[in-house]
């Protein structure tokens, strides 16, 4: 159900603002001929961007729409990346690139020739040669590997930049056209993991050059730039290309297991266009031939209201000569150990997923039909492995979450399902995640739960306009401007504006200082360890406190241990 509601969400907020967020870019582009545009030389080519300002004044450099890797159209289409070494021209980087595609308006600047990276830094012109290379931060943008971008609209930089470090942001394929694994040697699979690569190739060519520090890089991703996060930490094809990693509400180590294709995904898609599904050949060979707009219009056929399953995932690539992002599964790696381990911030939010609840329990028709049909949907529902216990443990989670009560339209049901659905797409994931790591990574791991409900959430009352819970991709909101949905937090005394202050700050702290944290508002944040799973609890105040939502998880750890040895 939340995939196909946030995809709407991703729809409705862009026709509302992407006028708006192109005339804006294209305003700034033009202020930025006439203030001197900079530019800025690297070993591959010569860049020229633009000038922006942060929300406290702070003038920087944004390089905006730089193309990293070849256009994946025709023959490379389904194909990895490949990577730009080198640019014979100067290259305009003054405006914003293209999203990849997914279903909006045609207004809004999509074009399958998307593989683009945009850089942004506080070194100015005077400073460029006398300052010390500034830590790294490397964005990965969520969307469930189908939707969003690394676009300026959706992860703008005027918070972060307040700060001493060089942000870069980056689009990956999406959907069909980043994730398409027939599971073998036609498709692998993980392409759109393996444009994060070529992203973070490139930061370690040319990222010196914008006054970044390519041996100081922090990998940070929210949802499903989470679980990509922690795939780089596993991948072969990531090592040494970065040294801090934050993971935001998102686990690829959870109740599910990752598999060597997706072929089902790849058979509808050609249902859903009108090709062929005799064989992975003439499935490929015929979306080669469809343009990328149907391809990407076609993204809501995949949805169904009670069959809420997360659809694009990672996928174990079998070896067929390739260069393979994935070799084993992500828990077997962290158990054994098999990991390029750095200093690691993992969080959740107090609410992740409870808003999908809603939507089931104020319409009788969908309540009654989970009601009734709980064995048939909730192992889909609730991400439940696919295998003959699929159905008892749907009914034990139910036994644990909601009672032997049916589901009615009240706050008690309200209540249980949103916590039910919360664990089940993010909350376990991210505590299983954080249990592997802090026993088998030999760096600290740091764990927060978001728990503040500011002025905006990515879900408000559809009455009173207001949040009333922490959910998914919150954090975002006070690390970035998201212009596509939400005002900018001006500078002021209101605790939204002390949050992005504090965020923000963390953020900063950690990649530059790693493992050795300073303390917070004079609070000390201590790592959690096997035996003191303490958390951070970012509210209004800082608080510590520990085991972190743990007595609803055990009845996940009592149907998927965590095998931690």
């Amino acid at each position: 159900m939340f995939v196909k509601t946030l995809l709407m969400c991703v729809i409705i907020y862009t026709l509302v603002h992407c006028n708006d967020v192109e005339a804006s870019a294209s305003r700034a582009a033009s202020a930025g001929q006439a203030a001197h545009d900079p530019l800025t030389v690297s070993t591959s080519g010569s860049f020229r961007g633009s000038w922006m300002e942060t929300r406290r004044g702070r003038r920087f450099q944004a390089y905006r729409g730089i193309k990293y890797a070849e256009p994946p159209v025709g023959e490379l289409r389904f194909q990895p990346p490949v990577p730009i070494l080198k640019y014979t021209n100067e290259v305009n980087a003054t405006e914003e690139g293209p999203a990849c595609p997914l279903p909006v308006p045609p207004t809004y600047y999509i074009d399958e020739d998307c593989l683009t990276i945009n850089v942004y830094t506080p070194i100015n012109e005077k400073s460029h040669n006398s300052t010390k290379p500034l830590p790294v931060i490397f964005f990965i943008h969520a969307g469930g590997f189908y939707s969003m971008t690394g676009r300026s609209d959706l992860a703008g930089p005027h918070y972060l930049l307040d700060r001493d470090i060089v942000l870069v942001t980056i689009n990956y394929r999406i959907a069909t056209l980043g994730f398409l694994s027939t599971g073998d040697a036609l498709a692998p699979g993980n392409n759109g993991f393996k444009d994060q690569v070529a992203a973070l190739r490139w930061v370690q060519r040319n990222i010196r050059a914008f006054g970044g520090d390519p041996n100081l890089v922090t990998i940070a991703g929210c949802s499903a730039g989470s679980f990509s996060v922690m795939l780089h930490m596993i991948s072969p094809m990531s090592k040494g290309l970065f040294h801090r990693a934050i993971s935001m509400s998102g686990s690829p180590a959870s109740q599910s297991t990752v598999q060597h294709d997706l072929y089902p995904l790849a058979v509808k898609q050609a249902q859903l266009v009108g090709c062929p599904i005799n064989n992975s050949k003439a499935i490929i060979d015929c979306l080669k031939t469809k343009p990328f707009r149907e391809i990407g219009d076609s993204l809501p056929g995949f949805f169904d209201p009670l069959y809420s399953r997360t659809v694009w995932r990672p996928v174990v690539e079998r070896d067929f000569g390739q260069e393979r992002f994935l070799t084993m599964d992500p828990s077997d790696a962290i158990r054994q150990g098999k990991i390029h381990a750095v200093p690691h911030i993992i969080s959740q939010t107090h609410d992740e997923f409870f808003w999908s609840a809603i939507s089931i329990v104020k319409n009788a028709t969908l309540r009654e039909a989970l009601d009734a049909n709980w064995d048939l949907y909730a192992p889909a529902n609730f991400q439940l492995p696919k295998n003959e216990n699929a159905v008892n443990s749907g009914y034990r989670l139910r036994l644990g979450y909601l009672g032997n009560k049916p589901l009615s339209d009240d706050q008690d049901t309200l209540d249980a399902l949103g916590k039910l659905y919360s664990d089940a797409f993010i909350g376990f994931g991210v505590h299983k995640m954080a249990n592997l790591m802090c026993r088998h990574s030999p760096h600290k791991v740091y764990y927060y739960q978001l728990a503040y409900i500011g002025n905006h959430s990515h879900y408000e009352d559809p009455v009173t306009k207001k949040p009333i819970g922490t959910a998914h991709h919150d954090d975002l909101i006070y690390l970035f401007t998201l212009s596509y949905q939400f005002p900018t937090i001006n500078v002021s005394e209101s605790t939204d504006s002390l949050i992005v202050d504090r965020m923000t700050a963390i953020w900063y702290n950690f990649a530059r200082f790693g493992n050795e944290l300073p303390e917070l508002l004079t609070l000390q944040w201590p790592a959690m360890t096997p035996t003191a799973h303490k958390y951070l609890k970012f509210d209004k105040q800082f608080s510590i406190e520990k085991n972190m939502f743990e007595d609803r998880f055990n009845v996940w750890e009592e149907l998927y241990p965590i095998e931690t040895n």
